[in-house]
């Protein structure tokens, strides 16, 4: 999983998402005071974010690409 996107429209700039999330990879933006996502890189894939938004506006993807395995041992 990964988060796909955050529906600009939908979200309401509560920052449960932002609290919810572990490792800080969702921020609130200065300007439009929404949530935005920050570091996608560093999502654990948990998909607490959207289950906690209660606009529904954060969209996690059940599909990502996992890492190629160079040696068993």
């Amino acid at each position: 999983m990964v988060i796909e996107r955050i529906d600009r429209e939908l979200c309401n700039g509560c920052g449960i998402c932002i609290d919810t999330c572990s490792v800080d990879v969702i921020r609130m933006d200065d300007q439009s005071k929404k949530a935005v996502i920050k570091y996608p890189d560093e999502c654990m894939c948990c998909a607490f974010c959207e289950y906690e938004c209660p606009e529904e506006a954060i969209y996690v993807s059940p599909y990502r690409y996992a890492p190629i395995a160079q040696s068993w041992w």
